[in-house]
């Protein structure tokens, strides 16, 4: 089963800002979506989480289309990840991982002793157990974020949808989150992410969707999209695409021009 879309199309007016898209993103899979700034990346999420409802085609979740969906359904089925998040108050890590329990919970319902213990096991599934008691005001930006996933993992969707997730980390704190999402990839979740690293979509993913003018430029695996004028076109700059270890990894290097003591080739 999969999170499909279909000739999606959308638009804000008279500007058509997504033109009948069509991907899947199954589950044990990495999708990585490339492009501009600018190109419709948040607006097929919005889609996709079903906050805006196509001009035209569908997002549909297991087969059923999320437009038609009641939204305490699709939170059981789909989570969102932010870029980031500063709530109005400093709550404990633990209960903003807590609050991802409460769409299966009733209406009038509280978090009780089994919701505890989901949100528990999700901090200690991430590593983070022991930031629990602390603000989330007050840690770092790769904390905020695995508990953001910690939070999405509590809320046992099966699709986790996430915007750029490492906008605003460090180098060592961007490896090590994609290397958490890539293993939670591989035990059964559908990852869609947003990003504008290359080589971070290579190396991690298992598919890449490149969105160009609105439009899907390319989609499918990452070694057989991934290269110099791919990257050309979407960035409108001139790369060369390295092959490292056997093609294990690409490295997008811009292309330099060489200087001379006559000038400049």
């Amino acid at each position: 089963m999969s999170l499909e879309v279909e000739n999606l199309s959308f638009s804000y007016g008279e500007n058509k800002v997504l033109k009948s898209i069509t991907f899947t993103a199954e589950y044990g899979e990495f999708l990585s979506v490339l492009g501009p700034n600018g190109v419709g990346k948040s607006t097929l999420f919005r889609c996709m989480l079903g906050l805006l409802v196509p001009s035209s085609g569908a997002a549909r979740m297991d087969g059923e289309d999320i437009s038609q969906m009641r939204p305490e359904e699709l939170a059981r089925r789909i989570a969102y990840i932010p870029q980031s998040h500063t709530p109005a108050f400093n709550y404990t890590v633990f209960d903003m991982v807590l609050m991802g329990t409460i769409p299966r919970l009733g209406r009038f319902a509280s978090p009780c002793e089994p919701q505890r213990k989901q949100a528990l096991e999700a901090l200690e599934h991430l590593g983070i157990a022991h930031l629990k008691d602390r603000g989330y005001q007050k840690i770092s930006g790769g904390e905020r974020q695995l508990v953001l996933i910690a939070r999405a993992l509590a809320q046992q969707a099966g699709v986790l949808v996430m915007d750029e997730p490492c906008s605003s980390l460090d180098f060592g704190n961007k490896i090590r989150l994609m290397q958490t999402v890539r293993k939670l990839a591989e035990e059964g979740y559908a990852v869609i992410q947003s990003t504008h690293d290359p080589d971070q979509a290579y190396l991690y993913s298992d598919k890449v969707l490149a969105l160009y003018a609105g439009e899907v430029l390319a989609w499918g695996d990452p070694r057989d999209l991934i290269n110099d004028s791919l990257m050309a076109r979407l960035y409108g700059v001139d790369v060369e695409v390295c092959r490292l270890r056997d093609d294990s990894i690409r490295v997008c290097v811009p292309v330099q021009r060489v200087k001379t003591k006559r000038g400049t080739k």
